[in-house]
């Protein structure tokens, strides 16, 4: 692919997702995207991008978009921060929000589901004492593709072994031939809905935990700051924003403060 088809292709999800696509990501361009030039009948990613360039089809470009900014998924990816959550961010909320019995949760970049059914999980694993609470998990990915997967909640045995103990395979998944399907009521815990994180977050309402990981790497500086300055609006006070392990708030934005001893972890400012 010559420079001004990349750069075209760069300025183009830049503008829809707010992804940065790196030269050293342009190996992602053939995989992803060769498959939707051909469902176009087209031969190569310079035909593709010519028809792009000719023709400003929506449904195109958001399939263009939404195949280069689906991201991998595992179910309690890296441990820790479901660890902090399980052991001290979900009982100090319990013991602070013990008169409204109420609990929003959010993940931000929930891709085919394991997150937002990780966090499920834990909660399901509480329910002696969240009797009577009314908890939402919303999970929202740019992609509908993967919300359509994390829906009917059906993952493949290597998917499962990703992360998952064997334990809450067999109490929360029944097996569909090759196949593991996460039961009706850790799915019904979980409501998923298409949102772009650069839209406005304002029709979200206001959430006690937050879950962003592993998304804010693809954006550039002014984007990333951008958007967590307008999620410290959503959290409440006492609430938790969650990052990857490879993101942080510190020189992005004041808005968030690192919370001691938990790494990933961040409330607000004082």
């Amino acid at each position: 692919m010559n420079a001004a088809d990349f750069e075209y292709l760069s300025t183009v999800l830049r503008q829809r997702s707010g992804l940065v696509l790196s030269t050293e990501k342009g190996y992602l361009l053939e995989s992803r995207l060769l498959p939707i030039a051909r469902d176009e009948g087209l031969e190569s990613l310079e035909d593709l991008v010519a028809k792009m360039r000719s023709k400003n089809d929506e449904k195109l470009l958001s399939a263009v978009t939404e195949a280069m900014t689906t991201n991998e998924s595992f179910f309690f990816r890296d441990d820790r921060p479901f660890t902090i959550f399980r052991e001290d961010t979900l009982p100090g909320l319990i013991a602070s929000r013990s008169d409204t019995k109420k609990l929003r949760i959010w993940c931000a970049a929930a891709s085919t589901g394991q997150e937002p059914y990780s966090l499920a999980m834990i909660i399901k694993d509480m329910e002696a004492q969240l009797a009577g609470w009314r908890i939402e998990i919303l999970g929202t990915d740019l992609s509908s593709e993967v919300l359509e997967k994390a829906k009917v909640g059906l993952y493949s045995q290597f998917e499962v072994q990703r992360g998952l103990p064997i334990q809450l395979l067999m109490k929360y998944f029944e097996q569909q031939n090759e196949m593991w399907q996460i039961n009706a009521a850790i799915r019904g815990m979980v409501q998923y809905k298409p949102f772009n994180l650069l839209d406005s977050f304002t029709s979200l309402g206001k959430f006690d935990v937050i879950f962003c990981r592993n998304v804010l790497i693809y954006f550039d500086q002014e984007t990333k700051t951008d958007i967590l300055e307008r999620m410290s609006k959503l959290v409440a006070p006492d609430g938790s924003l969650f990052l990857g392990g490879a993101e942080t708030v510190i020189g992005v934005t004041d808005k968030f403060a690192p919370v001691t001893g938990k790494r990933g972890v961040y409330g607000l400012a004082a």
